[in-house]
């Protein structure tokens, strides 16, 4: 590691200000970010320094979705060979998704990075480790054969105007994955809904129904298993299908305290009371599938161990937390089962929150201090 460092620090200096390589110092130190500890650290104020800075903080967060994308991956090769009728060895339809998987998340890094890069150049500021969960999260809420040309449309766009003409990271108030997978949604809605774009290269005579759209054409009986829900074995993108993963990467985050707790159990009992609600009135078939099953379909626990917890673009007070994340599990749910035409209802959920964060922080704040006027007063 210490010759790695000295070799940094001396080809460092080829990108310093006045130096021939000074135009392209933002990608060096990306990379210099990406491989060793940032050497900018606090330098005024009062702050308590530990080991833990931003690089790690993003490590961890991808630590923790390599359990829902391993499972995805394989479940990609699975869902392929079974729509084929063929068994195969659990390496080799890992290899197949693998190999699916592996242009989306290049086709991100590089389109994302390159516009990061840019604007990072034209401010003189440094490349933000952000983007490396950013880009790792995007093709995991993406079909497998979607074009690329489109993933890195997205893809700029959410960088572009989900973050930088904000400022950057730490200014955006949008979830950069979710507003690329909105983009998507919005402009392409072919290569993202529908049963055929779920399975990689499908038979055409294998049904690609997610279980949100068998319930939404009221298809109960069709739909999976709670153990099928949980084990990850059904059509879906690629980080949402694997509950039980999704869980292990959402007790690594709360046991690092990476993710808050608080606002993934606020968005459960939204997304239950929501369900339940639904449960009493009871005049559509998707309304009858019981409250807990609504949060093993589709990307309800994905975007809630994930997507909620975001601290940029969610509530810093702890009120406010708890607040955001049940509106996020009750508008979830709500979307999901009243508008046919968004049945990923996560979603938009959470962007739509994301809006109202900063209003719910206000809001918490002024009621704390009239409380305070009302006991100084009284």
């Amino acid at each position: 590691m210490k010759k790695l460092e000295k070799w940094s620090e001396q080809i460092g200096k080829l990108f310093e200000k006045g130096k021939p390589l000074h135009p392209f110092h933002a990608l060096f130190d990306a990379l210099d970010t990406f491989l060793l500890t940032p050497k900018e650290v606090t330098g005024r104020g009062c702050h308590i320094r530990d080991a833990v800075d931003m690089k790690r903080t993003m490590i961890t967060v991808m630590i923790a979705l390599f359990p829902p994308l391993l499972v995805g991956l394989w479940n990609i090769g699975y869902q392929h060979f079974l729509s084929m009728g063929m068994t195969v060895s659990l390496w080799e339809a890992f290899f197949f998704g693998f190999l699916k998987w592996l242009p989306l998340v290049i086709t991100v890094y590089v389109s994302g990075l390159t516009v990061e890069i840019i604007f990072a150049q034209r401010r003189g500021h440094q490349v933000a480790e952000g983007f490396f969960v950013t880009g790792f999260l995007i093709p995991m809420i993406l079909p497998p054969d979607i074009p690329l040309w489109i993933v890195a449309l997205a893809t700029i766009f959410a960088v572009i105007f989900g973050k930088e003409v904000f400022g950057g990271t730490g200014y955006n108030f949008l979830n950069p994955a979710l507003l690329a997978r909105a983009f998507i949604f919005f402009a392409y809605p072919t290569v993202i809904s529908g049963d055929q774009v779920w399975i990689a290269e499908k038979a055409d005579s294998y049904s690609g129904a997610t279980p949100l759209a068998e319930a939404m054409i009221g298809n109960i009986a069709q739909l999976p298993s709670i153990a099928e829900l949980c084990i990850g074995n059904i059509p879906g993108s690629i980080g949402e299908t694997s509950k039980i993963a999704i869980l292990i990467g959402a007790l690594l985050l709360v046991f690092t305290r990476v993710a808050n707790l608080k606002i993934m159990l606020s968005v459960i009992a939204g997304g239950l009371t929501m369900g339940f609600i639904f449960n009493l009135i009871g005049t559509l078939p998707i309304m009858e599938i019981p409250a807990y099953q609504q949060l093993l379909m589709g990307g309800f626990l994905f975007g809630t161990v994930y997507m909620a917890t975001d601290p940029v673009t969610g509530p810093h007070t702890s009120q406010g937390k708890i607040l955001y994340g049940f509106l996020i599990g009750i508008f979830a749910i709500l979307i999901r089962v009243a508008n046919k035409g968004y049945p990923e209802g996560m979603m938009l959920a959470i962007l739509l929150m994301n809006i109202f964060a900063p209003l719910i922080d206000y809001c918490v704040i002024q009621l704390n201090i009239r409380k305070r006027l009302r006991r100084n007063h009284a």
